[in-house]
This record gives C-alpha cells, structure tokens and sequence, in this order.
C-alpha cells in the first residue's frame, strides 16, 4: 500500500525427526536444521523486518550440557544478523575443534544452535517499542528441563489488562503488561503446575525425582496445558511454544484470524505463517502443505508422535483478508488468484468512470504490490476493449473497409510504468512545508506517455491515511497533465481499527473515518460524533460481551459512494489540475475474490472476538478526547 503501516509477524518451526547424523548422511550436513529455518525466515522477511529471533533445543543432553541456545536482534537486516552470529559461534567452534568437523555427535555436544529443534519469529513493533527485549523467541528458565519455556508468535490480544490481573489473582507478579510476556506467563504457570501434578502421581508410583524426568516428558499433557492458559485469550493468534525436554506446539485462534500452514513428512514437522514458505524451503506441492484449523494446535512430543488437538471451541472463521490483499506473499496460488481478481471484480466501476473510454485511457498501480491487482484489472479492461472492437466491426460491417479494420484492430490497451519509487528520501529537515517538498518526490513519474486528453487510472492495494497519495502521488501524477486520475483501491475503504496484529489503531488516521467526519459537518449532523462518544462512554464498564460497535453510526447517514467521493476531495487540492475519483472495492465483491478469508471488520466493523468492540469504542473515546494513546497494547 502507498501508506506504509507496520503490520504482522512470521513464526517458523522445524522439529527433526530423525538423528543428526540421518541428515549428516543424506544432505552433507548436520546443519540441516538451521539452513531450512534460514530459508524459511528470509522468505517472510516481508513480515517483519524490525527484528529476528531464533531458538533451538537438543534433545537428549546430558546433565552440564547447554540444551537451549537463543539469539535476538534488531539491527537494520536482522535475520541476516542473527545468522551471521550463528555463522561465527559454529565457526569459532569448528576452527579451535577441526576434529568436530565429521563427528556429529561432538557437534552437537558442543556447538550451540546445533539441535533437533527451531523456533524462528521475524517482527514488526507493534507501536514502536523495537528495543531488543521486545524481540521474540520470549524465554521462561528454570532448571527443572520441562518447565523451561519458548514462546514466539503472531498475534494481538484486545484484553492484555484482564490477562495481567488472571496472572496477579494466581499469585504471580509479571514484570510487564505486553501481551507476549502475559501470554508466556499464563503458559508457564500452567505447564509448571502440570509438571508438578504428573511428578506427584509418579512419586506415589515409587520414582525418584531423577528417575522421574523422562516419565514426566511422555505423560505431560501440552493439550490441557494450551486448554487451561489460553480460556480467557480474546484476540488473534498464531502461538508457537518449545518446551526444554522437547516438546513444541502451534496453537491457531478460534476465529482463525492469524494464518497458519504445516507439513509433515518422515523427516520433520516443519510450520510457518505462510504456504509458499513452506513449499519452497521443502520443495514440496501445494496439496502437501496444510492449513491449521482454527482453534486446534498442531503438538509433537519429545518422542516425534505429532496429533492435532482441538484447544478451544472454534468460532465463525474470519480470518484476516488483508492477508490475501496485502501482506502475505503472492506467490500462494491461491493468493495470486484472488488478488487478479480483486483487480478484474472493481473494473466495472472504473469502466464508469472512464465514461468506458479505453482508448483515451492509460493504466499503471502504484506501489509494486499492487501489481498482481493490476494484471486482473488489464485482462479486464482488454475484455471490455475487445468487446468495443467487436461492436464497432458490427455496426460498420456494411461500410467497412482494410483500413478501417486495420484501425480497429490496431486499438491497444494503454499500459505503463507510471511510477518508480526512489530510494527512500531522509526527511532531516523538521518544518512542515520543506518535509512535505521532500515528500512529494518519494516517487519518480514517466513523463510523455500520458496525453491531455487522457484518464491516467492507478490502482492500489489498500489505502488507509491517503498521507502517500494527496502529498505525493497525486500531486506527480497531476504532473503529467492528465483530463482525471482514477485512483483504484482493491480493497474497501478501512473505517475501523484493528486489534489483531496491524498496526491501524487511532480512528483519525483513517482518511474514510476523515470523509464521514467531514459530511456531518457539511450536512449539519456533527452533534452525532458526540452522541456516540456518550454511547461509547456507557460502555466502557460493561462486560466485553456487552459491547456494541457504536462507531458504525459515524458512516449511517452516507452511502459508500458519498464517502469515496468525499475522500477524493480530501486527497486533492487547489494545486491539482486534474479531476480526482477515487474508487474502492465493494466488500461483497472483496469476499468473492477472497472466499475463504472472510475477515473484514477494519472494514465492516464487524469484530470476530468481543474485545474488537471494546477497543472500537476506546478508539472513538480517545478521538473525541484528544487522546493519542493507543486503544491497545
């Protein structure tokens, strides 16, 4: 999207089935492990790029001997960083110990992150904080093996208040209130009272504490453990864990909000927060890779046995369809489909406002994410073409003569390269006018292919503050001297926060909130903002169950076409030339393009858990209010 926001993390786990040296043999190396996890976080570098972390875990150690080795970064190419860390703690080990170079078992002894075991999570600061503390894997110690704890995930919890005081009632004192730490917390106090519960019956059953370990390993339930912590979660989440004795999990919220894919083989159990992640690093088939269901974890034990357990009754599946518009990657078959045909779906529109003049038009998008859209769109706008080319023949078939023909048939669709974006200018200077002049040439322009007499349509993926595009973009493209700019959004119009892991959370940020904002006031209605400020107070003290969305009532009044229209004016100004529509995808044709990710309440504010009404609400409070806090952690 033209407006940048930070958004998601990507989880990746690979448990090895079998013994170092079975990977030593086949594929040249006992690294194996570490090279698929490599793999698999640089292709969801667009997740995160803020910070990385990796954690790994040996199973079978002696006593004495390190099982658990992490390492965090958030330096600028931080996947990058902590393999290269990596790269020189395995090299200084082998260049003092060559005689370690063929003995995998000395290897694993003695060399960290050398292991059967990997948990990898690549980040973006929710709201800032990128201090290396806030960098997953989290690690929970004891030196009780199985009460050691590894926790990274992508996720957002709405109700992180009642979460801390769960963890206070239960007699703990959390050093923090984020989301990851009471999340961490609330497992581990539940994996410490299981281990605790299975040593008491081994201990009536006449097994020494050291004799007990490795029963309590195959008799801990990880199931139960995930049932009894994640009870009062309300949020979405993609939740991985590693135990230190070995054993992992993945756990999927109940309304399937965050994505997450496995696949399983002879060799290993391998998760990511991606398809196409998978099928790379593993050279495997679309079909092999499989979709974890909704509120159901995908657990192996420390023997390798895997299952699938359902953890918390699922709700109506809405997962998150700015996955598919946006932020995952396009090189999911099913994603690459559904975004050409968020681009063919709105052409209907755009035909209009075109006045179906394809001759006299010229297409491009901006930026390049939007260029699977853009391909839908071009096949569509060259049906509509062809069609002109057919009715044309048709109603001069009596007169029509070579050239004339030739002349119909020669008609192209106009496509072109319009923007380029440059290396990311430095806004060092601090007043408003000269930050502003700087922005407005992030992007370069093609000049000379766009004539006076011509619509110069652009698609986007999304647009949330319109910051991008009424201080640069259109501002360029006016530039060229266009008749109108179309510019195209293949997503609806964004009126809602989101609590669930992008970072959209003031309401005021939000260019649609902005146009209804100011239609009440042209209609002489803006005394409902603080009616529903009033509403929104009245629940502030209810249970979240309770809570209704009372911020849908701001957009009531307008039909959809009225708020586009209205953010067209707010995105132009007296400087632009051009006439300036702007159109945005319906929300019915978003769910036809995009089926199974039904997701849409940024949209539609239709939350899937209760805690989305609540921070709604907080948000629409805290506008009112001036407040610039966040309605979330």
């Amino acid at each position: 999207m033209s407006d940048a926001i930070k958004h998601e993390c990507g989880i990746a786990l690979v448990r090895l089935l079998k013994p170092l040296e079975y990977y030593k043999e086949k594929y040249g190396s006992s690294f194996y492990g570490l090279n698929k996890m490599y793999l698999m976080m640089e292709k969801q570098h667009n997740r995160g790029q803020d910070g990385a972390g990796l954690a790994s875990i040996k199973l079978d150690t002696s006593p004495g001997e390190r099982y658990i080795s992490r390492v965090r970064s958030n330096q600028t190419q931080p996947i990058q960083d902590i393999f290269a860390q990596i790269n020189d703690r395995i090299n200084d080990e082998l260049q003092k110990h060559p005689e370690y170079a063929e003995d995998v078992e000395a290897q694993k002894k003695n060399i960290p992150y050398i292991g059967e075991l990997f948990l990898g999570h690549v980040r973006y600061g929710t709201f800032g904080k990128n201090s290396i503390e806030s960098v997953h894997p989290f690690l929970r110690q004891n030196n009780w093996m199985h009460r050691n704890l590894i926790v990274a995930g992508n996720f957002n919890m709405t109700n992180v208040f009642k979460l801390f005081n769960n963890l206070v009632e239960l007699g703990q004192h959390p050093k923090e209130k984020a989301d990851t730490v009471t999340v961490m917390e609330k497992i581990g106090h539940f994996l410490d009272s299981e281990v605790q519960k299975v040593y008491k019956k081994l201990k009536k059953e006449g097994y020494s504490k050291k004799e007990a370990s490795p029963h309590i390993a195959n008799r801990l339930n990880v199931a139960k453990i995930l049932r009894k912590s994640s009870k009062d979660w309300d949020g979405g989440y993609a939740m991985a864990g590693l135990m230190g004795h070995g054993d992992s999990f993945v756990l999927r919220d109940p309304a399937g909000i965050r994505p997450v894919y496995y696949y399983i083989d002879d060799e290993a159990v391998v998760v990511a927060s991606e398809r196409p992640v998978i099928q790379t690093a593993f050279n495997v088939d679309f079909d092999d890779v499989k979709e974890l269901e909704p509120g159901h974890a995908l657990i192996t034990k420390k023997s390798g046995k895997t299952s699938i357990k359902k953890i918390i009754e699922p709700l109506e599946r809405k997962a998150c369809s700015f996955e598919r518009i946006y932020f995952s990657r396009g090189s999911d078959a099913e994603i690459y489909q559904e975004r050409k045909n968020l681009g063919r779906f709105i052409m209907p529109e755009v035909l209009k406002a075109i006045d179906y003049d394809t001759i006299n038009s010229v297409f491009s998008f901006i930026p390049n994410t939007a260029e699977t859209s853009f391909y839908g769109m071009v096949e569509a706008a060259q049906d509509e073409l062809n069609r002109q080319k057919n009715e044309a023949i048709l109603e001069e078939k009596e007169t029509l003569t070579d050239a004339r023909l030739k002349e119909i048939l020669s008609y192209r669709l106009r496509t072109e390269k319009i923007a380029i974006k440059d290396a990311k200018l430095r806004t060092f200077i601090t007043e408003d006018s000269s930050r502003d002049d700087l922005v407005a040439h992030v992007y370069d322009v093609t000049y000379g292919v766009v004539k006076p007499e011509d619509n110069l349509v652009i698609i986007d993926d999304s647009i949330v503050r319109g910051t991008t595009l009424k201080k640069s973009i259109i501002k360029m493209m006016d530039r060229l001297g266009p008749k109108k700019i179309i510019v195209v959004s293949s997503a609806p119009q964004i009126r809602y926060p989101d609590c669930y892991g992008i970072d959209m959370a003031r309401l005021e940020d939000f260019v649609a909130f902005k146009a209804a904002l100011a239609l009440l006031k042209e209609a002489n209605q803006y005394d409902l903002v603080e009616k529903v400020y009033e509403k929104c107070k009245q629940q502030v003290d209810l249970e979240d169950s309770e809570v209704q969305n009372f911020v849908k009532e701001i957009y009531e009044p307008f039909t959809y076409e009225q708020v586009s229209k209205k953010i067209g004016e707010l995105l132009s100004d007296e400087t632009v030339k051009a006439e300036v529509e702007v159109i945005y995808q319906k929300v019915d044709k978003l769910h036809e393009a995009c089926p199974k990710n039904l997701g849409d309440w940024y949209f539609t504010g239709d939350y899937p858990t209760p805690g989305g009404n609540r921070v709604v609400n907080r948000s629409f409070i805290n506008f009112f209010e001036g407040n610039k806090e966040r309605a979330y952690l």
